[in-house]
């Protein structure tokens, strides 16, 4: 159910039906009223002829047409292809969702894929009906569009936190793009009761309002609750599981139905959390800067593959009578993703050939030792004393001296450390699959497992089989499936696009005694 292939008839079937699995996938424009909407918005649905179909929200806006009030196409969940896509659109559009061009300007978001930023801007209108500025401001307005309608915020927070630079800019985009003001946009929200909130969680979520003089967006203080909308189905308890198994004491927190825990952004800590409403995935979050926002949400969606197809998924996975009953036992399967890249690899070598438990002590005990405590302790979340992941800085400075275990890998692990914190290796959402592979092989202590593992859960790809590992060769020999490396690799191949989903059923169907992945 991929959005980009579909033909136009297919595409307006969809949207007659008002078919929601097809939102965030597709956008329809409509000439005779200069609006476009989501495939699920109730209006009437519009004759063929005056339909226009396109990929994105931005390209729409760029042709002229503003959002649907009724339907709010920039609620629904995100497009999955940008996950599926490994060609330059593709990567843009995960590091545009994570703030690059914000922070780096278009010329940075260029020189990361490797081109001049007059040549990307071509690559993109070209093939997504938008370039990267425009791309970028429908992110910050679909940003804004989110704090307006779920939150209090004061209009200027709302402006900075977006990743405007001015009140002037936020309050021009939202009349250009939604057609309204952001007042009458806030006006708009459904009248609902307030979440239930724990007395601590309200404690520790009092927003410090106090604005800069100048309304500038330098570093604030800020919390808020917002809620990520989300495709169902959604294995809601498989996530959580799978991140209580592995939560590091001081950094994470997880629960039956809960997932916390602090992280440095480009602007200083932060603190979030995540809980399940059976609709939406419910951010609580604490910010040192609320400019930083925009890159949590992003983050905290790959965290949880938000933008997920489930149903494509499951139907394609379901074909396969040796994984019909994985499917349906455990239906929206998700492939856990991660909200700091650089981490993910420490951890990744870090778990390389042990169990999940002994990883867990190893990374405890880095934590410990070189994690510093968050900024403020206790006031960015709820309650105890939370830590910072270590830097890289700091591992390849002091690793050697609190890590344990064989001297091979703690060289690798220190060496690695060292290469990204002074730069010599980059590891982000938007890397070419291929390339960042080569990278990681590159490197001492690296193998295939670990660098498969990394680009799985960094990149999102959605297309990734671990067969050497110990936990999906015994999932595969539960299900049916040779569990041979090179017999289950060759069986895996009827699965593509979606071995890394693949990988997760049989990780779930593997016993828990012989899971080894960090």
């Amino acid at each position: 159910m991929d959005g980009t292939t579909l033909t136009f008839d297919e595409r307006y079937r969809a949207i007659d039906a008002r078919d929601a699995r097809f939102d965030g996938q597709f956008i329809t424009a409509v000439r005779s009223t200069g609006i476009y909407c989501r495939p699920s918005c109730p209006a009437r649905t519009p004759k063929p002829a005056n339909v226009t179909f396109y990929p994105t929200s931005a390209a729409a806006h760029e042709a002229g047409y503003r959002a649907c009030k009724r339907c709010l196409p920039e609620a629904a969940p995100g497009s999955p292809e940008w996950n599926l896509r490994g060609d330059v659109a593709g990567r843009a559009m995960r590091l545009i969702a994570d703030g690059i061009v914000e922070r780096e300007g278009v010329p940075g978001l260029a020189a990361r894929l490797g081109y001049s930023a007059r040549h990307l801007t071509r690559l993109l209108t070209a093939e997504l009906g938008a370039g990267p500025l425009a791309l970028a401001r429908a992110h910050r307005a679909h940003t804004a569009r989110m704090l307006l309608v779920g939150t209090e915020l004061p209009m200027a927070d709302v402006a900075f936190s977006a990743g405007f630079t001015s009140v002037r800019q936020f309050n021009d985009t939202v009349r250009e793009v939604f057609g309204m003001t952001p007042g009458a946009l806030r006006g708009c929200r459904p009248r609902s009761p307030a979440p239930d909130r724990s007395p601590a969680l309200d404690r520790s979520l009092a927003l410090d309002r106090s604005p800069a003089p100048d309304r500038s967006p330098s570093p604030s203080r800020g919390a808020l609750s917002l809620a990520l909308p989300v495709r169902a189905p959604f294995d809601a308890a498989g996530l959580f599981a799978w991140m209580a198994a592995r939560a590091l004491p001081g950094v994470e927190v997880a629960t039956t139905d809960s997932y916390a825990r602090t992280l440095a952004l480009p602007g200083g800590a932060a603190w979030f959390r995540l809980r399940y409403d059976g609709r939406h995935v419910q951010l609580d979050a604490r910010l040192q800067h609320l400019g930083d926002l925009p890159v949590l949400v992003g983050r905290a969606r790959r965290l949880f593959d938000l933008d997920a197809d489930p149903v494509a998924v499951d139907a394609a996975l379901a074909e396969h009578p040796e994984l019909a009953g994985l499917v349906a036992a455990t239906p929206g399967i998700r492939v856990p993703g991660t909200v700091d890249a650089a981490e993910m690899l420490i951890r990744a070598m870090v778990g390389q050939q042990v169990s999940v438990a002994a990883a867990r002590t190893a990374l405890s005990r880095l934590v410990a030792e070189l994690g510093a405590p968050a900024a403020e302790p206790g006031a960015l979340a709820a309650d105890g004393e939370w830590r910072l992941f270590p830097t890289m800085a700091a591992i390849a400075e002091h690793g050697a001296e609190v890590l344990r275990g064989p001297a091979a890998r703690i060289r690798a692990v220190v060496g690695t450390a060292e290469a990204v914190a002074d730069g010599a290796l980059t590891l982000s959402p938007g890397d070419d699959h291929a390339e960042q592979r080569a990278a990681l092989l590159a490197l001492p202590g690296v193998g295939p497992w670990t660098a498969d593992y990394v680009r799985m859960r960094v990149t999102g790809d959605p297309d990734v089989l671990l067969p050497g590992d110990v936990a999906v060769r015994a999932g595969a020999a539960a299900a049916g499936i040779p569990p041979a490396p090179a017999a289950l690799a060759d069986w895996a191949t009827r699965t593509a696009p979606w071995r890394s989903y693949l990988t997760a059923h049989l990780w779930r169907a593997a016993s828990p005694l012989s899971r080894r992945t960090s």
